[in-house]
């Protein structure tokens, strides 16, 4: 990026040094801003300029997240350079929680993962605009086209009918679940640590509206792998250091069993040469479910 691109961001334009960031699956362009008194850092995001006012959202439900304390990145500045759009907010010191976790204690991960979890409770307090239609509505629409498209493509996941039937049987369960803010990428990877301890959370642009239970798939498929401690400590950050009923472990276990056929055509359709990896994923929570004859997963007891 041309340095007198930057100079055009009124914030940063006396910057000292922009460290690009290569990390993360998103297409924005990523910097470190340091400025020049040498303690003040900020995350710049740059993109597409048509992308501006999806990112006018975003920044707004970062400045939401901060009415409710949240700790993540704090929005400073949006706008317009040249051709781009940008984005500048805090930076959160520290490293990706999936990289380094695994170097740590059994209880420091969990901690993590306890601090983690209440986090997340405090971004479930904002309620979807009153436009998104119910989360039932959506999430059922969704899922009727996946099943279409899985019975009609190649790969057949074992005792499918079994996993088809135990959704069938519980789908009516989400026409009373509420529609609240979704951070819809909350996993390690997007959770900032620093000396062992919880930092903060970041990358809220795959954000989405729904049940907030929803959230917690992502422990089933990827978070269980990297850290059972923090997948533990998430849940029970969750629940106030209490244990969840049955109505949690019975529509945790029917969005895994959803994901089931999602991950089979998104996977095709997207990174077909990685589907033996994601079959993997697949059968490993489809064993610690027993096909969902078992709601609790067996890592969590």
């Amino acid at each position: 990026m041309s340095e007198a691109l930057l100079k055009q961001i009124p914030l940063i334009s006396n910057y000292k040094e922009a460290v690009e960031i290569k990390k993360g699956f998103s297409s924005d362009e990523k910097y470190v801003i340091h400025m020049p008194n040498g303690n003040d850092k900020f995350l710049l995001r740059m993109f597409d300029v048509e992308e501006l006012e999806s990112k006018r959202t975003e920044f707004f439900i970062l400045k939401r997240m901060q009415d409710y304390d949240v700790t993540c990145s704090q929005p400073v500045a949006i706008g317009e350079a040249g051709n781009r759009g940008y984005m500048v907010t805090s930076y959160i010191e520290g490293e990706d929680a999936g990289d380094v976790m695994p170097t740590y204690s059994n209880q420091e991960q969990y901690s993590i993962g306890f601090e983690a979890g209440r986090e997340l409770k405090k971004m479930h307090q904002f309620a979807a605009p009153s436009h998104i239609p119910s989360w039932y509505s959506r999430k059922v629409e969704k899922h009727r086209k996946y099943i279409d498209a899985y019975l009609a493509c190649g790969v057949k996941i074992k005792n499918d009918h079994k996993i088809m039937s135990f959704i069938d049987e519980n789908i009516h369960l989400m026409k009373s679940r509420p529609n609240l803010f979704q951070h819809d990428d909350f996993c390690p990877g997007n959770i900032i640590v620093n000396d062992q301890k919880f930092a903060g959370v970041i990358d809220f642009n795959r954000y989405d509206w729904g049940d907030p239970i929803h959230e917690f798939l992502k422990i089933g498929i990827f978070t269980r792998e990297i850290s059972v401690p923090f997948s533990i400590g998430q849940i029970r950050g969750y629940f106030d250091d209490k244990e969840p009923d049955e109505d949690f472990w019975r529509l945790y276990s029917l969005y895994l069993a959803m994901c089931v056929f999602s991950t089979v055509v998104w996977t095709l359709n997207t990174i077909p040469d990685n589907m033996d990896e994601m079959l993997d994923k697949v059968y490993t929570f489809l064993e610690d479910h027993d096909d969902f004859s078992r709601l609790k997963p067996k890592w969590y007891e």
